[in-house]
């Protein structure tokens, strides 16, 4: 630096900001810590003599990164799909429809981890994106709530209508932290539903307070013009 002092930024230039780190990303920057620590376990492997008990110690310490590695490969695997799913051509249909689905799909899972599943939809909610799309993120955004329920919670989902928007509420409690918490396969099946649902063209909120969590999707209301949906899909 010289002794002048630093140089200063042009008037009314501006400081980019970083980046914010895509899903992709996320996940393979969190493939790291797994895959450095197998790398350890195995030198320390060959590093010696070791006993049995060393040894046994190992594998289970092995098997359990590369478990750690599997769900962040396959949770990249899913973000891929939602990328493909991109090429599929938007329609105008119900949302009611697809979420009534999902939630009949559901309910056995429910009435097995003994979780009070309800579902509150207002109005028909027709509107127009990729339906697979749609499908998969709803479909995600329900069943990782639902894994993370505990016996004897609840598990609400409300959709309505705001404005020009359709508004889908989930609420759920949480039993506990998940394991490897922010990559348990819950956590990473909400990322994957995020990213699903802003590729079609949604914005995802979720918010948590305590044990209490809830998402909240916005969808945009099909226009007039762009045809009416088929109402008894």
């Amino acid at each position: 630096m010289s002794a002048a002092g630093p140089r200063r930024a042009p008037e009314g230039a501006r400081t980019s900001a970083p980046a914010e780190r895509s899903p992709e990303a996320h996940l393979l920057h969190a493939l790291n810590q797994p895959l450095t620590g197998l790398q350890c376990s195995l030198e320390l492997a060959i590093a010696g003599p070791r006993t049995l008990e060393q040894h046994q110690r190992v594998l289970r310490e092995g098997l359990e990164l590369t478990a750690r590695m599997r769900i962040l490969v396959e949770a990249l695997r899913e973000l891929v799909d939602t990328r493909e799913q991109e090429a599929e051509p938007p329609e105008t249909f119900l949302l009611n429809t697809i979420l009534s689905e999902t939630v009949e799909d559901l309910r056995p899972v429910a009435e097995t981890r003994k979780v009070d599943l309800r579902m509150a939809a207002e109005i028909a909610l027709a509107v127009r994106a990729r339906r697979g799309q749609v499908a998969a993120a709803l479909f995600r955004s329900l069943d990782a709530p639902l894994s993370m329920t505990p016996a004897g919670g609840e598990l609400r989902i409300a959709a309505r209508r705001e404005g020009n928007q359709a508004v889908l509420s989930i609420s759920w409690s949480e039993e506990r932290r998940q394991q490897h918490s922010p990559f348990s396969r819950p956590e990473l099946a909400l990322l994957i539903a995020r990213v699903g649902w802003e590729r079609a063209g949604a914005d995802y909120v979720r918010a948590q307070a305590g044990e209490n969590a809830t998402a909240t999707i916005r969808l945009p209301l099909a226009s007039p013009e762009s045809g009416s949906p088929d109402w008894e899909s």
